[in-house]
């Protein structure tokens, strides 16, 4: 009984799902993640995306829990996240970094997390993913939330009201504040 228990709790009963209880626990934290994650992703992609946990390993000799796959609710299928584009990708890696923030404030018990920095992968994105991308982080500088990115790409540099300018020169880079 004791040996069944241990093999439970570490996940590893034969011809049973490989899921040992600490990453029962953080499946449990991850599936609040996505959630608060599948807020911002809708918007960011018209309602199409939405992230789903992967809760079985395709057999039974590997681990599982903490893979996400996503539902395209224009086909109506799920798929592997791996089969996102560069800009999907990016939506998808914002959403989450955006839910992670909002689930740990959630937990800290009045703690808020009010700077963010962002660096690339804005160069992905299509005009429109851009235009979803950047309502979405001026939506987050409401109240005294900071949200920094770190880019390259002109079409967002021209939309960013305050900006610090790193250039590079021939004895060191200098700092320049641009309003």
């Amino acid at each position: 009984m004791v040996s069944n228990l241990s093999k439970t709790a570490n996940g590893e009963l034969a011809a049973k799902q490989k899921l040992a209880f600490e990453q029962f626990v953080q499946a449990s934290c991850f599936n609040q993640i996505i959630a608060e994650a599948n807020i911002r992703l809708k918007g960011m992609s018209n309602g199409r995306y939405e992230l789903l946990r992967k809760e079985n390993a395709s057999d039974n000799r590997s681990q599982s829990g903490l893979e996400l796959d996503v539902l395209d609710n224009y086909t109506g299928k799920i798929r592997s996240v791996k089969s996102l584009s560069g800009g999907e990708s990016f939506k998808a890696s914002l959403s989450l970094a955006l839910g992670l923030s909002d689930v740990i404030q959630s937990y800290a018990g009045g703690v808020e997390i009010d700077t963010m920095f962002i660096d690339e992968g804005f160069g992905a994105l299509d005009a429109e993913s851009l235009e979803q991308a950047i309502m979405t982080l001026i939506s987050l500088t409401s109240g005294n939330r900071l949200v920094g990115i770190i880019s390259h790409v002109s079409e967002l540099k021209d939309r960013i009201d305050k900006k610090v300018a790193i250039k590079k020169g021939i004895v060191g880079s200098t700092i320049e504040l641009v309003r």
